[in-house]
């Protein structure tokens, strides 16, 4: 098998892209196949390096690797152009001098005469120009463009994931594959640029089968094989309708960017039109290489759900060995412009911290928000778990956090110490462990939320966390003591 992703540097590498492109590298290494890039360029005016670029960082980063290329569409320029003259030596091409204006008159006058069809207008026009008359003008410079000559009949094929389908060649206009200016259609650069690379199987999206019927012909006329064609559903937004801009769909880098691992990002690729057959949602890329074939593709559309991408994300990042865990923590604090500078936790601080963080966090850029209330200053209370924890009993509140400052103050900085220790004043006093804890939560990192409170108390240490109970301490009673009687 020899497959290819043949992207435009003319935007970033998208959602549906990166997904095409997975499935063809997925097909491409379970069949022991080739997988060659082409860079499709002829679009000059809309096409620039930097998305050239981005395209290959985004597949260098979700580890799609090629075996050929990145090939250029561009320096194929020449081939594309003899190509369509061997169609015009051939009699299965024509040339065409009519100018856009002329056609559209001629169009309206035939919509006009209730004619009901202008599907073969093109070749009516141009056969009115004798043969000997094109090669004159032709010779003397005069522009045309080239347009292929329809047969009659039906053109089919049976796709890798549709099945049987069919077109009548009766509707395809005559297309045009060379343009006036000499530049090649997509249609004949891609039949020229596939067959020149002996590209076996062609795996895109839903939006390209109208191009096929006219490219099986293409290949047909050149005399080259037919390649395989499957094509991919459509990603949608949670409305049904086409994955665009204002679902939120986003180039791969700006997920990169939010902490999303490539493996995770992968999985769920795969995952959009695509089934094990098993239920299982979390699968290695050895797995997905094992187990992909189009014939388990499905044919409706497949809906993105950036809620399950985050939380498929937070089951790799609960996975992930310490040493890795702590450096993805860290460059994404880095990111973030959190340099080890502005870090005030140990290495052994820090490690405990990205553990108690990861089963929490959904992406790295989310664990980095995370870890703001343990590596520097506390900025504040959430006014929500202020209210909640400690509010409703002000003076009460006050003198139950004095009371753990003075007791773990003296208590060992250990788990079973700290635990021992805040359990026992708890049971002294009459209540569940849980009063205590929360009030203790809110003081130490301003949320109600956290990692459980003896790691967050290791995770700050003894000097922090008695200093951050004693700002809350008179936090509480300045705002008792500022409250009006009654």
């Amino acid at each position: 098998m020899r497959l290819r992703f043949a992207p435009s540097p003319t935007g970033y590498l998208h959602v549906g892209g990166a997904r095409t492109a997975l499935f063809n590298w997925l097909l491409a290494r379970a069949g022991g196949g080739d997988f060659v890039l082409r860079i499709e360029d002829t679009d000059r005016d809309r096409s620039r390096p930097e998305h050239v670029d981005a395209i290959l960082g985004g597949l260098s980063w979700l580890g799609i690797d090629w075996d050929e290329g990145p090939v250029f569409q561009a320096d194929g320029l020449a081939r594309h152009r003899r190509d369509a003259l061997r169609l015009l030596d051939a009699g299965r091409a024509y040339r065409d001098f009519t100018t856009r204006q002329d056609f559209a008159r001629a169009r309206d006058a035939a919509v006009a005469a209730g004619t009901g069809t202008v599907a073969r207008l093109s070749r009516e026009m141009a056969a009115q120009v004798p043969a000997d008359e094109s090669d004159r003008r032709a010779e003397a410079g005069e522009p045309f463009a080239l347009r292929f000559l329809v047969p009659p009949g039906t053109t089919r094929w049976r796709d890798l994931v549709h099945g049987r389908l069919s077109f009548e060649n009766a509707e395809i206009d005559d297309f045009v594959i060379l343009r006036g200016d000499g530049t090649p259609t997509y249609n004949l650069a891609v039949v020229s640029d596939d067959a020149h690379a002996s590209i076996t199987h062609v795996v895109r999206g839903d939006d390209h089968i109208s191009n096929t019927p006219k490219q099986i012909l293409l290949y047909e006329a050149l005399g080259r094989p037919v390649p395989a064609f499957g094509h991919l559903p459509m990603i949608l937004g949670p409305d049904g309708k086409r994955l665009s801009k204002r679902h939120g769909a986003r180039a791969v880098d700006a997920f990169e960017a939010q902490g999303v691992l490539p493996d995770a990002m992968v999985n769920f690729l795969a995952l959009l039109g695509w089934s094990p057959g098993t239920g299982e949602e979390i699968l290695s890329r050895a797995g997905l290489v094992e187990r992909f074939s189009l014939e388990r593709v499905l044919r409706k559309g497949a809906v993105f759900d950036p809620d399950k991408l985050f939380w498929m994300n937070g089951q790799y990042i609960a996975r992930m060995d310490g040493d890795r865990l702590v450096a993805a923590l860290r460059a994404a604090l880095a990111r973030d412009g959190v340099g080890s500078d502005r870090i005030a936790l140990g290495e052994d601080a820090f490690r405990r911290m990205a553990a108690a963080l990861g089963p929490r966090s959904r992406s790295f850029a989310e664990m980095a928000r995370l870890a703001r209330p343990y590596i520097g200053p506390l900025g504040g209370y959430d006014p929500k778990a202020a209210r909640k924890g400690w509010y409703r009993d002000r003076v009460g509140t006050a003198e139950l956090l004095a009371a753990v400052r003075d007791r773990l103050a003296g208590a060992g900085w250990e788990a079973e110490a700290l635990e021992s220790s805040l359990r026992a004043l708890a049971a002294e006093r009459g209540v569940g462990a849980g009063k205590v804890f929360q009030p203790l939560r809110v003081a130490l990192t301003g949320v109600s939320a956290s990692p459980g409170i003896f790691d967050v108390l290791l995770i700050l240490g003894r000097k922090r966390s008695l200093a951050r109970i004693e700002r809350a301490v008179s936090h509480i009673e300045a705002g008792e003591r500022s409250t009006p009687a009654g």
